[in-house]
């Protein structure tokens, strides 16, 4: 049975059918649903299921379901005929980034499925090869009937397969050059975007639009401005994915996330009559001012009125001063100079408790400079203010450390030992093995053991600069080393049992009376969306246990290096003053490794701490554009209820 799109009347505005899910753990469970429904009925009429199938982060949760689905309800492959979108060129399918090895490690090798069935285009092809291969690729597809159901990720430039901006709405499947913005993405896992192949054989987007049924899944923050574009936008070939609204059968399946940019979740004032919690409330208002250009307390009823708002002013009697002061004084309760809570004071209007002070904090930190990016101010604050602050770095962070960096303290542990007169024989050897392994290294090569724990003994130094520069001592930094990261390249192994006990036992151990852990998931490996998982879980089941500590527990949830918390969800915004500013500046400079040029910058050419101050200065200039208090940055967080 086929998914059905959502039937909200707010639909108006979107020229695809979607569908939002609360997280896309269950949008996954549902897409593959459909998929082994497919498949099933196929089988009962004695016929192949062709599928369609895409790689990337997108559909892992899938694959994962329906290997499920296999091992334990019997979901046979047997009858199943695969055909993947695309392939990097060129690329051997034995090496880390091959889609081939992608689809082995996530399906394919788990199921029963018949390898001649199995089609990925062929990275090994040489140029004048390429155009047979892609003839025959399509000709292969129509022989088997066409395909049933195609699942398709987005790329943030609107690309599906690697349809390019400019990719013709009848492009079939072809050798394609790379847009700048897809490698960048994609230069986390080849280790840098020098890297990331110039080319890939993809399938075209005529090719995908004579799928019988097409499934678009889009999850996280950084899909939502494309998801925006592509389903309220008018199609056009700068936005491939744009050309699904021609399909008569095609849906787009979002987390809340990816989704947060439509109208009818971000504005629906604009399109019908909406539920007005306080929440949307609050986040109507600060948009109304953004689009006016006022305060708060300048909006008038006119301004309500002529922007869509006018139901909430007659659910509010009709005037808008009532609506400004509440929002208003919501926001100015938000501001304290006490994230640890300020001792004897009134803490009814506060969003921190006052007691008990001083209090034990943990702050996680999913990479070793996390937590002096995205929260630097604060963490100054809490340990000026006299907090027990316990820093938990929950991975080592080595694979972002370049190879010169490695050679370079390996060198100066064998001339240290030389000057100091040790016997340096077995460090010469050490040296000798680690820069021959760095001089031969190819492309991608995950590194040796030996050059891992360089690298990870250096992000460890780096992070025990970072906190005694923040007023933290070596004892307090803790460094957990959760297994998942533990595979020396960016793809990690799935959460496991390991790492949540982890989690649980340092909480134990610390009894923390603020958790502080890191909201920003749009990092481009991942490991902050998995290393809030882990807390989140660990929390959930130490206060399963009754554990007496856990009642006296808040956790709050910052962000700042990949996006930042809007004005209207921040529900405690800690004020730095230019000093803080600067102080937090040079703790995030002790991270040398990170400083300059990093392996993994993403998208933003900024370096870390531009980025931080430039968002930390934004936030401030939102709440004085608001009419609040004018401050110099201001680190924003979101309380986690759990």
């Amino acid at each position: 049975m086929q998914l059905q799109p959502d039937s909200s009347d707010l639909r108006r505005k979107e020229r695809v059918p979607t569908k939002v899910f609360a997280n896309s753990a269950d949008a996954s469970k549902a897409v593959a649903a459909e998929i082994a429904g497919v498949i099933r009925e196929r089988a009962k009429q004695g016929k192949n299921a062709v599928l369609g199938l895409a790689t990337g982060s997108s559909p892992i949760r899938v694959y994962e379901e329906l290997v499920r689905l296999h091992k334990e309800e019997g979901l046979s492959f047997r009858n199943v005929i695969t055909f993947n979108l695309d392939e990097y060129y060129p690329m051997d399918p034995s090496e880390l980034q091959s889609y081939v090895r992608f689809m082995n490690e996530h399906l394919f090798d788990h199921v029963d499925i018949k390898r001649e069935n199995v089609h990925i285009p062929d990275g090994r092809l040489t140029m004048d090869q390429a155009p047979a291969f892609c003839e025959h690729y399509e000709k292969e597809i129509q022989n088997v009937g066409g395909i049933d159901v195609q699942i398709l990720g987005i790329g943030r430039t609107g690309h599906i397969g690697f349809n390019e901006p400019g990719s013709g709405a009848d492009s079939k499947t072809r050798m394609i050059t790379l847009d700048r913005m897809t490698r960048l993405d994609a230069a986390s896992d080849f280790f840098g975007d020098g890297n990331v192949p110039r080319r890939a054989i993809t399938m075209g987007v005529g090719t995908i639009m004579a799928a019988r049924r097409i499934v678009l899944m889009a999850w996280g923050e950084g899909k939502a401005k494309i998801i925006q574009k592509t389903v309220e936008g008018e199609p056009t070939d700068s936005v491939p994915a744009t050309f699904l609204q021609r399909h008569f059968n095609a849906l787009f399946v979002l987390d809340e996330a990816a989704g947060a940019e439509l109208t009818r979740i971000k504005t629906p004032w604009l399109i019908g009559e909406c539920e007005w919690t306080t929440q949307r409330i609050r986040s109507a208002v600060v948009w109304l001012c953004q689009q006016v250009n006022k305060p708060i307390l300048k909006l008038s009823d006119a301004d309500y009125n002529e922007h869509g708002m006018g139901d909430l002013l007659t659910l509010r009697g009709g005037r808008c001063y009532d609506i400004n002061i509440d929002v208003f004084n919501q926001l100015q309760r938000t501001i304290t100079g006490w994230p640890g809570g300020k001792p004897n004071a009134d803490d009814s209007n506060r969003p921190e408790r006052k007691g008990p002070f001083p209090k034990r904090v943990v702050l996680f930190s999913p990479h070793p400079d996390d937590d002096v990016i995205s929260m630097g101010g604060t963490f100054i604050r809490l340990a000026d203010q006299g907090h027990e602050v316990h820093v938990a770095y929950q991975t080592s962070g080595n694979i972002a450390v370049f190879d010169d960096d490695a050679i370079r303290f390996a060198d100066f542990v064998t001339d240290m030992n030389k000057h100091l007169g040790i016997d340096s024989k077995e460090s010469e050897k050490f040296y000798t093995k680690v820069s021959e392994f760095l001089r031969n290294k190819k492309a991608g090569e995950i590194d040796s053991p030996e050059v891992q724990a360089i690298k990870g003994l250096i992000r460890q130094g780096e992070a025990k600069a970072g906190c005694r520069a923040s007023g933290v001592s070596d004892e307090n930094a803790h460094f957990l080393n959760m297994p998942f990261y533990q595979t020396g390249t960016v793809k990690k192994k799935p959460l496991g049992e390991d790492d949540i006990q982890i989690i649980i036992d340092f909480l134990n151990e610390i009894k923390p009376h603020q958790i502080y852990a890191a909201g920003d998931l749009s990092d481009p490996h991942g490991t902050h969306r998995v290393c809030l998982a882990a807390i989140m879980e660990a929390v959930k089941r130490i206060n399963e246990s009754g554990a007496a500590w856990i009642k006296d527990c808040w956790v709050w949830l910052y962000r700042g290096a990949w996006q930042e918390w809007g004005v209207d969800q921040i529900e405690m915004a800690v004020p730095i003053s230019p000093g803080e500013l600067m102080r937090k500046r040079k703790a995030i400079f002790k991270h040398q490794s990170q400083k300059d040029s990093a392996v993994f910058p993403g998208s933003d050419p900024r370096e870390f701490w531009q980025r931080a101050e430039d968002r930390n200065k934004g936030t401030a200039d939102m709440y004085n554009k608001l009419g609040l208090a004018e401050y110099e940055a201001i680190e924003g967080f979101v309380r986690w209820h759990f």
